[in-house]
């Protein structure tokens, strides 16, 4: 049974995903717990902790410049958040590489980013 997240998760989802927009990583990064589990997208594989988030995220907006919206945010029985977004990637001169619809899905714990993966 899918419920709505808590208003706490979606400010903290909503924050999270203002603040990368607006290239805040540190706003970004003070969501997420110590030890956040975080995919890789651009490379492969999966980086932890806030410190190797920075640099993933240092090195892609250093290639691409994304941007996502949320539109939907569901809460499934295990307690994971399901966040569908509009992805639109550009290249650093501002040609379009993607424009699609990705899914998100988050595990939260005390209030904080524990693991995001990519479906």
């Amino acid at each position: 049974m899918n419920t709505s997240p808590t208003a706490e998760e979606r400010a903290l989802l909503a924050g999270a995903y203002r603040d990368f927009n607006a290239r805040q990583i540190d706003a970004v990064l003070a969501r997420m717990d110590a030890n956040v589990d975080w995919p890789n997208g651009m490379e492969g594989d999966r980086v932890h902790g806030r410190e190797e988030v920075r640099s993933y995220w240092t090195r892609q907006w250093g290639m691409i410049d994304p941007h996502v919206e949320t539109f939907e945010l569901v809460k499934d029985e295990a307690g994971r958040i399901a966040v569908r977004v509009h992805q639109v990637v550009k290249d650093l001169e501002g040609n379009l590489l993607l424009d699609t619809i990705v899914q998100h899905v988050y595990r939260i714990q005390d209030g904080l980013i524990l693991r995001m993966d990519i479906e």
